[in-house]
């Protein structure tokens, strides 16, 4: 079915009515200033990233232990309050090779986003990060990884602080 345009009051606008000022039209510029307060579960987890090693929190409840930190079990909706230090280490869940970089940028070498189910961790529980000095070819899941950590002066408490993931 064909749209005809008389079917539609109004007057029908281009972009030069727009370029010439024959309309109104604000050009802004959004300010979108901001503050996030991270909470208690959040600063822990990143406090510990700047300090070199991983967080996690236990349920004293149902037992599990989970990562990144949280003030409620998911599980069984009570609060969690016992922080627990984790290995840097963990194994791969599942991952993907990326030929496009996050401003989708074509690159020839793939970079390699993975789950990693950290060690200490209930199972089923870890973070995204990279993978690196690592063969495309070979990533595989259940592969055993470790972090590269930044040098510590360079660490600012965000999960960039894990530089990435490398096979052990």
């Amino acid at each position: 079915m064909k749209l005809e345009i008389q079917n539609f009051p109004g007057t029908p606008l281009t972009e030069a009515d727009i370029t010439n000022g024959n309309v109104l039209s604000i050009h802004d510029q959004l300010k979108a200033d901001f503050a996030w307060d991270t909470g208690i579960a959040i600063t822990e987890y990143l406090t510990g990233l700047k300090r070199g090693y991983l967080t996690g929190i236990k349920c004293d409840t149902c037992r599990k232990i989970v990562i990144p930190p949280r003030t409620v079990c998911e599980w069984c909706y009570q609060p969690m309050t016992n922080f627990v230090k984790l290995e840097d280490t963990g194994r791969v869940n599942t991952f993907s090779l990326c030929y496009v970089t996050w401003d989708v940028q074509r690159i020839t070498e793939p970079e390699i986003p993975a789950v990693i189910e950290i060690d200490g961790a209930s199972p089923l529980h870890g973070i995204l990060h990279k993978l690196g000095e690592v063969d495309a070819q070979k990533v595989h899941r259940g592969m055993r990884v470790q972090a590269v950590w930044k040098n510590p002066e360079e660490r600012i408490g965000a999960i960039t602080d894990i530089k990435y993931f490398r096979p052990v």
